[in-house]
This record gives structure tokens, C-alpha cells and sequence, in this order.
């Protein structure tokens, strides 16, 4: 099977590539590397925007992956304009030469972020979504723009990812768990806005294998599915980091509760992705604190401007670099 990805080579394509090919599929990814090349070097390459892109290009894949557009919602808000082609038109764009391309199934990385504020009640993928905020609000509108194009011929999954965290080749510091980590090793302290606020968490190795599921699922199958290996406050899952850290590395940790409220929060169900993908997730909190401490003599600057979306994407903005191409953003990889 011949896949294409788009933005593959950001966090969760650079984790999720090389698992496929151990499948035994062929990969090629189109990007613009904003944040460098950690592929392998099998991997066929493309250094192009999405909408540079024709339905020729795709003729001969058999499945799409959309995995770019701006990652987070600090990008969202420093460009709601570039945000909503970005995370809205180009997902649409590229699901539709893809169909004219003849291309069996496209799979779009939507978030949970569209679902905004909750109360205490447990959403699942028929329930309301409210998201207020540029990033929750593009996302759900490149979802429904992919979704709208499902036909016998055309499968189209989106998959709502909880918040990503775990080491990858293509690190980021600005994502929950991955930031209360750098935090506590850099500054010994983890600082908590907020500790009522629930999110999904995901760990970057299950949501490789959410992909995986989705690749692999019945060609009858599309829909919408939640996928998160658990739902914590972030209350909780500062308690977790710094517990680990101290069973692992006797690393003392303090905690700083600010008390800042945060009008984000939900937590999901994934008993659908559970019964019709058979995802089931297999990480935890502590499993990905010490995912990244297996890892982190590979990443321990952790002032550097690569390792956070937001400041890669000033940057090329000051430089004017954002300005040359339709799509800079598939370089910066999936949440």
C-alpha cells in the first residue's frame, strides 16, 4: 500500500512513519521541514504546500494522511488568519483532488480541542462541540469539510486527538505532559495555571497506533472518533510527572498551583474508536514521564527555540519566510 502524508515530517509523523514501514507500507511525505528532516531516509520526499498540489500528484496512493496545519492554539492566536486556511481549507483542498485522484481513504488529525468547555460530563463524538477559540474552531471546520465527501468510494476518518505528549525524533516542549517535564528538570518546579481543567491526554506511541487502526480499518468504515489513552486535571497529571520523576530518577519536584482559570476543558469517550477501530491504548501518564526520560540526552537543551511551535513560527514570520509559500505550516507536523 502507498500512503502520503502531509506534514509527516512534524512530532507524530516522525513516530508514526517509521512503525509503518515496519508494516511493510510505502511512505512519501509532503512538507516543508520548517523544523528539519528527522526521517528515515527511505522515505520519499516532497518540499511543497498543499496547494501547490494537483490530483495527478496523488494518483497511484491508495490512502492521504492530513497531519499538518498550525499545531496549537498559541499559533491559532498569533495568526487566526493564516490558522483558518491553514487548519480549515487546506485539510478540505487536499481530501478533494485526493478523491478526484481515485485515493480509497483519507484521514484527517482533528483534536479534541474542538469540543471547547464542558461540564462535568464525559463527550463522545455525538455530543455538541462549543470550542470558542481560533484552533478548536478551524479544526472542527476542516472536519466537517473532509467528512462532507465520504461516499462508497471515498473513506474519510477523523481522528480527535487528546492532548500528544512523549518523546519524538521532531521534539516539542510546548505540549502538557512534555512541558511539566522540561519544566521540572530545568526549573525543579511544575506550574499549574489551572488544576480543575480536565483534558485527554494521548501518548505520542498510542496515537501512532490510533493512525495505524485507521490505515487499517475496513474500507466500509469512515466517521469521527475520539482517541486519548486517558482523561486526567491537570491538577492530577502534575501530580503523576512529579511522582515519577521522583521514583525514577529521585529528581525532587515542586508544585506551583496559580490558580489561573482556564475556560478550556473536557474529557472524551473513546468507546467508539475502541469498538469500531479496536483502539485501545496502552500508555499512561507515568509511562510517557519515563518515555521521555529514556530519551531526554537527546533533547535536553530545553531553551531551544526548535522544541516550541509558536517561537519557529515568529521567527519565520519576522523573516518573512511564512510569506513565500500557501502552506508553511504542513512543515510543522500534527498535535
Amino acid at each position: 500500500m502507498r500512503i502520503l502524508i502531509a506534514g509527516g515530517a512534524g512530532y507524530v509523523g516522525s513516530v508514526l512513519i517509521p512503525k509503518l514501514q515496519d508494516r511493510g507500507y510505502k511512505i512519501d511525505v509532503v512538507d516543508l521541514f520548517w523544523f528539519g528532516n528527522n526521517l528515515p531516509s527511505n522515505v520519499g520526499v516532497l518540499q511543497s504546500d498543499i496547494f501547490s498540489l494537483r490530483a495527478s500528484d496523488l494518483s497511484g496512493y491508495d490512502q492521504v494522511i492530513f497531519l499538518g496545519g498550525l499545531s496549537n492554539d498559541p499559533m491559532a492566536d498569533f495568526s487566526p488568519a493564516k490558522n483558518f486556511v491553514f487548519n480549515a481549507s487546506a485539510p478540505a483542498y487536499l481530501a478533494y483532488i485526493a478523491k478526484l485522484a481515485g485515493v480509497k481513504r483519507y484521514i484527517y488529525a482533528s483534536s479534541c480541542s474542538v469540543y471547547g468547555y464542558t461540564e462535568n460530563e464525559l463527550f463522545d463524538e455525538d455530543c455538541p462541540v462549543n470550542s470558542s477559540y481560533p484552533y478548536g474552531i478551524s479544526k472542527l471546520q476542516g472536519e466537517r469539510a473532509v467528512m462532507q465527501m465520504v461516499d462508497s468510494k471515498f473513506s474519510v476518518i477523523a481522528l480527535r486527538k487528546g492532548t500528544v505528549s512523549g518523546y519524538s525524533p521532531r521534539m516539542r516542549y510546548d505540549l502538557l505532559i512534555n512541558t511539566m517535564f522540561k519544566c521540572a528538570m530545568k526549573d525543579g518546579a511544575i506550574f499549574v495555571n489551572d488544576p480543575a481543567i480536565w483534558r485527554p491526554f494521548l501518548s505520542i506511541e498510542d496515537a501512532a497506533m490510533a493512525y495505524t487502526r485507521a490505515i487499517e480499518a475496513n474500507e466500509s468504515i469512515s466517521g469521527i472518533f475520539n482517541v486519548a489513552s486517558g482523561n486526567h486535571t491537570v491538577g492530577e497529571v502534575a501530580d503523576l510527572v512529579k511522582l515519577t520523576l521522583e521514583e525514577e530518577l529521585n529528581h525532587k519536584v515542586a508544585l506551583e498551583i496559580r490558580s489561573i482559570k482556564d475556560l478550556r476543558n473536557y474529557k472524551v469517550s473513546i468507546s467508539r474508536a475502541e469498538t469500531i477501530l479496536s483502539f485501545h491504548p496502552h500508555q499512561s501518564v507515568k509511562s510517557i514521564v519515563r518515555n521521555l526520560i529514556n530519551n531526554m540526552d537527546k533533547c535536553s537543551d530545553w531553551d531551544n527555540p526548535k522544541y516550541y511551535n509558536i517561537n519557529v513560527f515568529k521567527q519565520l514570520e519576522k523573516s518573512g519566510s511564512a510569506e513565500t509559500v500557501m502552506l508553511p505550516a504542513i512543515a510543522g507536523g500534527s498535535r
